[in-house]
Protein backbone atom coordinates (compact mmCIF):
# COMPACT_ATOMS: atom_id res chain seq x y z
CA UNK A 1 0.00 0.00 0.00
CA UNK A 2 1.14 3.62 -0.91
CA UNK A 3 0.30 6.94 0.67
CA UNK A 4 0.58 10.20 -0.64
CA UNK A 5 0.28 13.47 1.65
CA UNK A 6 0.74 16.40 -0.42
CA UNK A 7 1.59 20.11 0.82
CA UNK A 8 2.65 23.11 -0.49
CA UNK A 9 -0.64 24.62 -1.68
CA UNK A 10 -1.96 28.54 -0.61
CA UNK A 11 -3.40 31.38 -1.84
CA UNK A 12 -0.91 33.65 -4.48
CA UNK A 13 -1.84 36.77 -6.42
CA UNK A 14 -1.90 36.31 -10.38
CA UNK A 15 1.63 35.81 -12.04
CA UNK A 16 3.26 33.96 -8.46
CA UNK A 17 4.67 30.86 -7.91
CA UNK A 18 4.29 27.50 -5.86
CA UNK A 19 5.50 24.02 -5.70
CA UNK A 20 3.40 21.25 -4.33
CA UNK A 21 5.35 18.43 -2.76
CA UNK A 22 4.02 15.33 -2.52
CA UNK A 23 5.77 12.29 -0.24
CA UNK A 24 4.71 8.88 -0.65
CA UNK A 25 5.28 6.33 1.61
CA UNK A 26 6.06 2.61 0.37
CA UNK A 27 9.53 0.78 -1.05
CA UNK A 28 8.10 0.57 -4.27
CA UNK A 29 7.72 4.55 -4.97
CA UNK A 30 10.73 4.61 -7.59
CA UNK A 31 9.15 2.31 -9.70
CA UNK A 32 5.62 4.05 -9.93
CA UNK A 33 4.49 6.77 -12.49
CA UNK A 34 3.33 9.84 -10.50
CA UNK A 35 1.19 12.82 -11.78
CA UNK A 36 -0.62 15.74 -10.42
CA UNK A 37 -4.87 16.14 -11.46
CA UNK A 38 -6.66 18.93 -10.06
CA UNK A 39 -10.54 19.98 -9.67
CA UNK A 40 -12.25 23.04 -9.47
CA UNK A 41 -15.41 23.52 -7.71
CA UNK A 42 -18.50 21.84 -10.27
CA UNK A 43 -15.75 20.45 -12.53
CA UNK A 44 -14.54 17.37 -13.44
CA UNK A 45 -10.99 15.99 -12.08
CA UNK A 46 -8.70 16.95 -15.05
CA UNK A 47 -5.08 16.02 -15.50
CA UNK A 48 -2.55 18.13 -15.22
CA UNK A 49 1.00 16.12 -15.43
CA UNK A 50 2.73 13.35 -15.24
CA UNK A 51 5.84 11.52 -14.85
CA UNK A 52 7.59 7.96 -15.52
CA UNK A 53 9.66 6.04 -12.85
CA UNK A 54 12.93 7.33 -13.96
CA UNK A 55 11.77 10.89 -13.91
CA UNK A 56 13.37 11.07 -17.75
CA UNK A 57 9.78 11.29 -19.54
CA UNK A 58 7.40 13.58 -18.93
CA UNK A 59 3.84 14.96 -19.85
CA UNK A 60 1.06 17.81 -19.38
CA UNK A 61 -1.92 19.49 -20.12
CA UNK A 62 -1.64 22.13 -22.56
CA UNK A 63 -3.25 24.78 -20.51
CA UNK A 64 0.12 23.95 -18.09
CA UNK A 65 3.02 23.75 -20.49
CA UNK A 66 5.70 26.14 -20.42
CA UNK A 67 4.37 27.58 -16.59
CA UNK A 68 4.63 23.74 -14.58
CA UNK A 69 7.02 21.54 -14.13
CA UNK A 70 6.92 17.91 -12.78
CA UNK A 71 9.91 16.28 -11.16
CA UNK A 72 10.90 13.93 -8.74
CA UNK A 73 13.04 12.49 -6.31
CA UNK A 74 13.08 8.74 -5.78
CA UNK A 75 16.05 9.00 -3.08
CA UNK A 76 13.41 11.14 -1.06
CA UNK A 77 10.07 9.79 -2.46
CA UNK A 78 8.87 12.89 -3.32
CA UNK A 79 7.41 14.18 -6.41
CA UNK A 80 6.81 18.10 -7.13
CA UNK A 81 5.07 20.58 -9.25
CA UNK A 82 6.61 23.97 -9.65
CA UNK A 83 4.02 25.89 -10.54
CA UNK A 84 4.84 29.22 -12.38
CA UNK A 85 3.23 32.40 -13.86
CA UNK A 86 -0.08 31.52 -11.75
CA UNK A 87 -3.64 32.29 -13.60
CA UNK A 88 -6.77 32.64 -11.50
CA UNK A 89 -7.84 29.86 -13.70
CA UNK A 90 -5.31 27.88 -12.41
CA UNK A 91 -7.41 27.72 -9.11
CA UNK A 92 -8.30 24.13 -7.89
CA UNK A 93 -7.94 21.28 -5.54
CA UNK A 94 -4.39 19.31 -6.88
CA UNK A 95 -4.05 15.95 -6.24
CA UNK A 96 -0.79 13.70 -6.16
CA UNK A 97 -1.22 10.07 -7.86
CA UNK A 98 0.85 7.28 -8.12
CA UNK A 99 0.30 4.18 -10.79
CA UNK A 100 1.91 1.17 -10.58
CA UNK A 101 3.11 1.52 -13.79
CA UNK A 102 6.51 3.04 -15.57
CA UNK A 103 5.11 5.65 -17.31
CA UNK A 104 1.75 6.72 -17.65
CA UNK A 105 -0.25 8.87 -20.15
CA UNK A 106 -2.59 10.73 -17.73
CA UNK A 107 -5.49 9.26 -17.57
CA UNK A 108 -6.99 9.13 -14.26
CA UNK A 109 -8.16 5.01 -14.61
CA UNK A 110 -4.07 4.86 -15.11
CA UNK A 111 -3.38 5.50 -11.05
CA UNK A 112 -4.06 3.68 -8.19
CA UNK A 113 -3.08 5.97 -5.27
CA UNK A 114 -4.34 8.88 -4.75
CA UNK A 115 -3.48 11.95 -2.14
CA UNK A 116 -6.23 14.20 -0.14
CA UNK A 117 -5.55 17.01 -1.96
CA UNK A 118 -4.51 20.69 -1.41
CA UNK A 119 -5.95 23.92 -2.10
CA UNK A 120 -4.68 26.39 -4.94
CA UNK A 121 -6.27 29.81 -5.39
CA UNK A 122 -4.88 32.12 -7.13
CA UNK A 123 -6.55 36.01 -6.91
CA UNK A 124 -6.51 38.18 -9.67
Amino acid sequence: QVQLVESGGGLVQAGGSLRLSCAASGRTFSSYAMGWFRQAPGKEREFVATIGWSGSTTRYTDSVKGRFTISRDNAKNTVYLQMNSLKPEDTAVYYCAGGRIARAMGVIDEYDYWGQGTQVTVSS
